[in-house]
């Protein structure tokens, strides 16, 4: 039989082999919880990744890659941020855009911008193939980009484009238009600085300006808000749409999209294809 020393020995060996695999246990735990956060870091990362070039398109993603891969290209011109003039205007950077991307349309520039109205509204009717869509551009909030709206609209840039993206999501629902090639790339040859603050949002009835992603790449591409969306503060704030032109959009989005830019950025062609017949400066 063993003796008492012996089973205190056995006893503690047993409680040591506890005390090791509980100690495993623990590690392994601590192991598996870092990787569901990395995973989770790194899907949340890549979705807003996706979420900014989705809503992008004024640039060619395979134009950008060869300028950043040759040493010898010229570099980009740099669309400065708009300064307020002493007279209460703006003076706007429209710079060319010299990506090479083969989708952007010559419109010339908005003239005089370096006295651009900062003050009152601009009506502008988008007429539609699904109907009228009346919208109202701030220039208070984006004199830079209102006027580069108004001018676009007023050189009939947007008529005859279609609305290439449409997303229904539970936080961000939107209806993308602006792009006269109707590829989601193409824009003006021209290119601006983004006009937003920290406390930039888009709830419904927003007109917000899309870019690429990178600073000064806002162009002529816009969507139109029907679901108050969740953004980070990185696309301009033009305008309004009113509660007419809101019909219009959930008419559109109630027949959804064909999902051809899942997963990612999101969304796709609208099912029911939407046409800018005129996009008319009312007077």
């Amino acid at each position: 039989m063993p003796t008492n020393k012996q089973r205190r020995v056995a006893a503690q060996r047993r409680l040591q082999r506890q005390l090791e695999r509980r100690a495993e246990l623990a590690r392994r735990r601590r192991r598996n919880l870092l990787v569901v956060v990395t995973v989770l870091a790194v899907v949340l990362v890549g979705g807003a990744v996706a979420l900014v070039a989705g809503l992008g398109g004024d640039a060619d993603p395979s134009a950008d890659a060869a300028t950043s891969s040759s040493s010898s290209a010229p570099a980009e011109a740099t669309a400065a941020p708009a300064t307020t003039n002493a007279d209460g205007t703006v003076s706007c950077t429209y710079a060319p855009d010299t990506s090479g991307n083969s989708n952007l349309v010559e419109a010339g520039t908005p003239p005089d911008p370096a006295a651009t109205p900062a003050t009152g509204t601009v009506p502008v009717l988008m007429s539609t193939s699904q109907g009228e869509i009346p919208l109202t551009l701030d220039r208070a909030k984006a004199p830079c980009a209102a006027a580069s709206f108004a001018y676009l609209a007023q050189q009939q840039f947007f008529d005859g484009s279609t609305c290439h993206r449409e997303v229904n999501a539970e936080s961000f629902g939107v209806l993308q238009c602006g792009d006269p090639t109707g590829t989601g790339q193409g824009g003006p040859t021209y290119k601006f600085a983004e006009e937003v603050t920290p406390e930039t949002t888009y709830p419904r009835g927003t007109i917000a300006m899309a870019n690429s992603g990178s600073p000064g790449s806002t162009g002529s591409q816009f969507f139109l808000v029907f679901t108050d969306s969740q953004l980070p503060p990185d696309y301009t704030v033009v305008g309004t749409v009113d509660e007419a032109g809101l019909a219009v959009l959930d008419t559109i989005a109630a027949a959804g999209n064909d999902g051809s830019f899942e997963p990612s950025p999101g969304g796709g062609a609208p099912n029911v294809p939407v046409t800018i017949d005129t996009m008319t400066v009312v007077a």
